[in-house]
């Protein structure tokens, strides 16, 4: 029997957990089409360890993000198409 996947977007990842990117998703939004190519030339590639390092106070703003030796920035619409498994 196989066990259900415990996957998640990025955006929902708690601060501090390490996670290993399933997948990018590309964004359903037209204007948002070469979102998904920008974010695997950035490094959020299958495979690669990411952790959120802080979420904003009100929950809204940017999400600071390490992936490889890299810190972003990134919009709840980029986080949410990224798809991790915690550990």
């Amino acid at each position: 029997m196989k066990t259900p996947s415990t996957a998640l977007t990025l955006d929902l990842l708690p601060e501090h957990t390490q996670a290993v990117i399933q997948r990018v998703r590309a964004a359903t939004d037209a204007d948002q089409a070469g979102l998904q190519r920008r974010l695997l030339e950035l490094g959020f590639v299958p495979g690669e360890r990411v952790q959120v390092l802080r979420r904003p106070l009100a929950g809204r703003g940017p999400l600071a993000v390490r992936v490889g030796g890299s810190t972003f920035a990134m919009r709840p619409l980029e986080s949410s198409l990224i798809e991790v498994l915690p550990g």
